[in-house]
């Protein structure tokens, strides 16, 4: 089965609608009343959650590396690259501008230093992208590259986890930096190594001529995934005590077997069901997944803002699992309405901020 060249890759757009959905929910879990997440249903639930942060971040690699590719084979390699570091300056910035609402950064500025997911996401395709930008007209040397620094990351994590100093502030989630209590949320040791395996799959597709590229990869990341996952055991036993369930090669790679399970489910639908992708529940997803960036922000402001987060102010512990899911619905209208409406401003704003003033009359 041939695949088109520079065709979209509905899977991920599918991928990142349902991470925002989930994350949603995930955030939404303060609002339960107290012991209700630790029921077998509420277990469970959390299984599920934890898969959030690793599409995400999965996903910002895949969609790196296969824009950077492509545009290198069309000759477009440079302008690529300042596209792409302009879009992770402004991921940056919100991360920023995000710490500034909760934390005293004026006074403070330390909290400036604070490493949470979209931290993560920035800081790690910083990372990735002189390499990409560098190999990317040689996208097979990329994608065993970008494979051999995941597995390198995530090997070395659990051995890492404990390292003290400034380094801390973004390898690892150790106490004690920033003050005595508070570490990176999303350190970038293992995180920064899902955006290194999502970079080698994005530069598999990129290239490829036949679907059946696309498969041999994704079986290649999901058997390798499944082996480590089998060897849990031995993974463990393997390192000195440590975090096994942020830190053990064999907990990323159940997370990264499951995300691409779902993909590979997503890309059968996508190519065996073409109309699927024109159905409302489709378009929706891709919708809420190409406003990611937008639908964070705006979910954290509703859901936890002093000003704005009136889901908080009111109802924070209150809410049993049926009142959960109502405010949870509730919770995915507004920010699907929040970000709808940024995105009619967005591009006005951003043509009116790029206009230059009128050269000086001689």
């Amino acid at each position: 089965m041939t695949a088109p060249s520079g065709s979209r890759i509905r899977a991920f757009d599918w991928l990142r609608g349902v991470a925002v959905v989930v994350m949603i929910q995930t955030h939404a879990q303060v609002l339960l009343l107290p012991g209700l997440i630790t029921t077998p249903f509420g277990y469970q639930l959390q299984r599920i959650d934890g898969l959030v942060a690793p599409s995400f971040i999965f996903s910002a690699g895949f969609a790196l590396a296969l824009v950077q590719v492509r545009a290198a084979l069309a000759g477009r390699r440079q302008a690529q690259a300042k596209k792409t570091l302009k879009r992770i300056g402004e991921v940056l910035l919100v991360a920023s501008f995000i710490n500034f609402i909760w934390f005293p950064l004026l006074r403070e500025p330390k909290w400036l230093l604070r490493i949470d997911i979209l931290q993560c996401i920035g800081l790690s395709l910083l990372i990735a992208l002189p390499l990409l930008v560098g190999l990317s007209t040689r996208p097979q040397v990329l994608r065993w590259l970008m494979l051999g620094l995941a597995a390198l990351t995530f090997a070395v994590s659990p051995l890492l986890e404990n390292v003290g100093g400034v380094a801390s502030v973004f390898l690892t989630s150790k106490p004690g930096v920033l003050d005595p209590t508070t570490g990176a949320t999303f350190p970038l040791l293992p995180w920064a190594g899902y955006v290194f395996l999502g970079a080698s799959f994005g530069a598999t597709v990129a290239m490829m001529k036949t679907e059946a590229q696309l498969w041999r990869w994704l079986g290649l990341l999901i058997g390798v995934g499944a082996l480590l996952w089998w060897q849990e055991a031995v993974l463990k036993a393997a390192y000195p005590p440590h975090n096994f369930w942020l830190t053990n090669p064999a907990n990323a790679a159940q997370r990264w077997t499951l995300v691409l399970s779902l993909v590979g489910v997503f890309r059968l639908i996508e190519r065996r069901f073409p109309k699927s992708v024109d159905s409302r529940l489709a378009r929706l997803l891709a919708q809420f997944g190409g406003w990611s960036l937008s639908a964070y922000f705006f979910h954290e402001m509703l859901l936890f803002q002093r000003h704005v987060g009136l889901f908080t102010r009111f109802f924070r512990g209150q809410a049993d699992w049926p009142l959960y899911w109502v405010l949870t619905f509730a919770l995915l209208a507004l920010t699907w309405v929040c970000c709808r409406i940024w995105d009619k401003v967005d591009p006005k704003l951003r043509a009116k901020l790029s206009k230059r003033p009128a050269p000086a009359a001689a």
